[in-house]
């Protein structure tokens, strides 16, 4: 049987487990992120989406790393709190995770190899990868860094309503 996001547990940043079960027949916003990157300031768009489209079943799943240019040295008590002064967070901050390589997060490996990168590519490029998965918990997009929260709103409203 193939995998869905919602065969993992994963660890959240005040160290309690959650199943991704748990966020079944909602639209998942997975990313990557690193308090120390060009791109950090993306947690106010996410944070944007997340309080537009929560009430309609979205949710946002941020996954600090520091696999890029060590842009996330802190720990993940130090991570949670620079989110929510910062940026007013309060979608799911999960304890740091590497992923790329062999101690990449066993829900990165399944989310790579659901939605490989440019030219088929198994890696994450950077901070700020984003994985959009569907109320069934299949994966159904990935966006580059570059890609600005405000950029793939769209791609999350045509989930929302293909309930």
């Amino acid at each position: 049987m193939t995998k869905s996001v919602y065969d993992f547990d994963m660890q959240r940043s005040n160290g309690q487990i959650q199943n991704l079960a748990d966020y079944r027949g909602k639209v998942l916003l997975i990313v990557n992120t690193a308090s120390q990157c060009g791109f950090t300031k993306q947690y106010a768009g996410l944070q944007h989406l997340y309080e537009t489209f929560s009430s309609q079943g979205f949710e946002v799943l941020a996954f600090p790393c520091n696999q890029f240019g060590q842009q996330e040295p802190g720990s993940n008590a130090e991570i949670q709190s620079f989110c929510e002064l910062n940026f007013k967070v309060n979608f799911p901050i999960f304890a740091k995770i590497d992923v790329n390589g062999p101690t990449a997060s066993p829900l990165y490996t399944h989310l790579k190899s659901e939605a490989p990168g440019i030219f088929g590519s198994q890696r994450i490029k950077w901070n700020f990868t984003k994985f959009l998965v569907n109320q069934q918990g299949d994966v159904v997009k990935r966006f580059s860094p570059t890609a600005t929260p405000e950029s793939i709103q769209a791609d999350i409203q045509r989930l929302l309503a293909s309930k």
